[in-house]
């Protein structure tokens, strides 16, 4: 049972203004991003029925992201952080609209999917970092956990809506659901335009060498940061089942898009719920043991869907992996921004992304590479495998992460 005092602050973020704008940005956003996954999973697998190609996908949209990821973590601090987010939102709504055209006439080749691909990482190179310091902004003071666990179930809604309804709409054409992706990218762009900051921001500093990697040499560092940022790296990367989803969807539980949609899904339905809890009743002891039991239960539920025949089964491995991975990723969120000087939080959640992405999408390439070698069911095995021994190496190596008993 929660508390009255903490049911009051739940319901006090949910009406400050700022704070408002951003999580309904962030869901248009989101939500676009998943239509994506889905849409451009599909399309690729469909077109060429190669594993090794839907991996592909992963390494184009990341790419960007390693290049230029210093230049936007500089840009987040250097520039009005809303508005470095409303271009990006624009590029991605331009993609999409081209995405939509070549679907909708059918001249739309593979390469020319990773053409788009690639702009989507650019775009999400910058506006990711900008995204996680301005959450800092409008967040009330002394809230940011509770305020990470609303704006991680925003997405979390965002994920079981958007696959789902990606699904159905790349069912009735392909070209719909990109479509779909132009109007809300669009209208995240607008909202983000609405938000007006209670706090000021820091003085910008000059784009010198040592201001570019100063995030670099700031997680480096400090060993709780580097600790959880490059375990979500290794765990993920090694655990990055999503990519086969394609593939598990078709040919092994035997279902069409709105079977991938409905898996998708399914891990963003047990991480709201794990959200859902969280906003109410915050991680305040021992939160470096429990990021660690999260990624092992990850690890575990990885197995359990890589193994699994019925549809039933994979889903509720699917809801165990999303509820697991959604503490990991609310402490790891948490420790960064409440440790990082506003001043560089830009170029600290720069670095923060690249260890996202790498793991996110190399991961989706690495399964991918596996799945083309090994097949699906022995790669996603082995990930989760890897997951668990990456967990047990990381409490040895980061003493001081494993030990962390509070958020301050």
């Amino acid at each position: 049972m929660s508390s009255p005092a903490s049911s009051r602050d739940t319901q006090s973020l949910w009406r400050h203004r700022p704070l408002q704008y951003f999580l309904w940005a962030r869901g248009f956003s989101k939500f676009s991003s998943q239509i994506l996954t889905v849409a451009v999973g599909w399309q690729v697998y469909a077109l060429t029925s190669s594993a090794f190609d839907l991996g592909m996908v992963g390494l184009v949209q990341f790419l960007p992201t390693a290049i230029l990821v210093f230049v936007a973590g500089h840009a987040s601090d250097q520039y009005d952080r809303k508005r470095v987010i409303q271009i990006c939102q624009v590029v991605e709504a331009s993609a999409a609209i081209f995405l939509a055209w070549g679907s909708y006439e059918g001249w739309l080749t593979v390469p020319q999917i990773f053409v788009a691909v690639a702009l989507f990482g650019v775009a999400g190179a910058f506006e990711s970092p900008a995204t996680a310091a301005l959450l800092t902004g409008v967040a009330p003071e002394g809230m940011l956990q509770k305020a990470t666990a609303l704006a991680t179930g925003v997405f979390q809604v965002a994920a079981i809506s958007g696959p789902a309804i990606g699904g159905l709409a790349y069912g009735i054409s392909p070209a719909v659901p990109y479509a779909c992706m132009a109007i809300f990218w669009t209208i995240a762009a607008i909202l983000n335009g609405a938000i007006r900051l209670d706090r000021p921001t820091a003085a910008r500093e000059s784009p010198t060498a040592g201001a570019l990697f100063a995030g670099a040499h700031f997680v480096r560092t400090h060993p709780a940061i580097l600790g959880t940022i490059s375990l979500d790296l290794f765990a993920v990367l090694l655990g990055g089942a999503s990519a086969l989803l394609p593939i598990y969807a078709r040919d092994i539980l035997h279902t069409g898009p709105w079977g991938l949609g409905m898996l998708r899904g399914a891990q963003a339905v047990g991480a709201l719920m794990m959200t859902g809890f969280l906003a109410r009743h915050a991680i305040t002891r021992h939160i470096g043991m429990r990021m660690f039991q999260a990624v092992i239960v990850f690890g575990m539920a990885t197995v359990v869907f890589a193994l699994s025949q019925t549809v039933w089964l994979s889903v509720l491995a699917l809801a165990v992996m999303g509820a697991a991975d959604t503490i990991s990723v609310v402490i790891r969120v948490s420790l960064v921004q409440l440790a990082t000087p506003d001043d560089m939080r830009g170029r600290v959640g720069a670095v923060n992304f690249l260890f996202i992405n790498a793991s996110n999408q190399l991961g989706e390439f690495e399964s991918g590479l596996t799945a083309a070698l090994l097949g699906a069911v022995p790669a996603a095995a082995l990930g989760g495998l890897g997951t668990i021994a990456i967990a047990l190496i990381w409490m040895k190596l980061f003493p001081v992460l494993r030990n962390l008993q509070r958020l301050e």
